[in-house]
């Protein structure tokens, strides 16, 4: 009989791709999710098509339709949360409340399971922000830093402290646990809110002799693939040596400065307009770049694919998916 995986959150980005990897490994998968934001695709129907694969369409905010999810599963993974800045600045006190909340209720199901192996929460890498704020963060980034706090007062901050709290709630559950932090995860089917698929359509949609505004132009990130981050997240699930343990997921290098990563997506996209610096994004860390030194040594994963590869099969997915054919005629 193969091992059972919930992955709760899992029409998201991060999630269906995940779900995808470990049903392609053998693995039977349940994704469950609330399907608030609508994703309900082409490549949620590829996944259902698996006789391995299943979805639950529950609220995790239920406990009863959460207990109801099953008592059979070997692994848990909870990518559930209420994220991005739009609902961060709008609704800061349900992205507190509502997180710790669908949290208790899946460690409530995991304590129910006759045969859990691991439970593994996503945090975030903005649990370092108030750590770059304040004092002198070192980057890359380790697991191990001290974290701080910004101020209370900030409708930002309410994300970072839920996943602060949230991984305090996995350190104290009694449950065997691993918590990782991921770092500027791309690539196809990650929504429109992101800066790489944002740029894509910027300079799609850009006529030759326009400019396009980079904002934040000197700023850096290190960009892992979605492919890398779930091969690196199966083999985590796996190993005993990352149980109880908090890790980054993600990759070093290459640390690219937006300007950059604009000039990639210029080159992938093959167009050749002129750049030029807009204002800094407000919160935005002038460089995030995990240390990934103690996954390196305790995983065989690495990453494999390069930014401009990543970044060219990420615009041949929007591009099939997306940019045709609804804004053709923009251009």
């Amino acid at each position: 009989m193969s091992d059972r995986v919930l992955i709760t959150g899992g029409a998201g980005f991060i999630g269906l791709h995940l779900g995808a990897k470990l049903v392609s490994s053998g693995y039977e998968v349940c994704i469950a999710d609330n399907f608030s934001r609508g994703i309900h695709d082409q490549q949620l129907e590829e996944f259902l098509s698996n006789p391995r694969s299943s979805c639950r369409h529950v609220d995790l905010l239920n406990d009863t339709e959460a207990a109801g999810l099953g008592e059979e599963f070997n692994y848990i993974f909870h990518l559930a949360a209420i994220i991005g800045v739009k609902n961060v600045l709008t609704q800061p006190y349900s992205v507190l409340v509502q997180n710790a909340r669908m949290l208790d209720s899946i460690i409530g199901l995991a304590r129910q399971q006759t045969r859990l192996h691991r439970f593994l929460f996503a945090s975030t890498s903005e649990v370092y922000a108030g750590t770059l704020r304040y004092f002198d963060l070192v980057i890359p980034t380790p697991e191990e830093v001290p974290l701080a706090l910004t101020p209370l007062t900030e409708p930002r901050t309410t994300y970072m402290l839920s996943k602060i709290y949230g991984e305090a709630m996995c350190q104290q559950s009694g449950l065997p646990f691993t918590v990782f932090r991921p770092h500027n995860i791309y690539g196809p089917r990650m929504g429109m809110a992101h800066v790489i698929p944002e740029q894509l359509r910027k300079i799609w949609l850009a006529r030759p002799e326009e400019k396009i505004e980079i904002f934040s132009i000197d700023h850096t990130r290190a960009f892992c693939y979605i492919s890398d981050a779930v091969a690196m997240l199966q083999e985590i699930m796996t190993k005993e040596v990352c149980c109880e343990k908090t890790l980054n997921l993600g990759v070093t290098n290459p640390e690219v400065s937006m300007r950059e990563l604009v000039e990639i997506c210029l080159e992938v996209v093959g167009a050749k307009n002129e750049i030029y610096a807009g204002d800094p994004t407000p919160g935005s860390p002038k460089r995030r770049a995990p240390d990934m030194t103690w996954t390196y040594g305790h995983l065989e994963s690495r990453p494999r694919v390069t930014l401009r590869e990543g970044v060219r099969l990420t615009w041949d997915w929007y591009m099939a998916n997306i940019f045709s054919g609804r804004e053709e005629t923009a251009k």
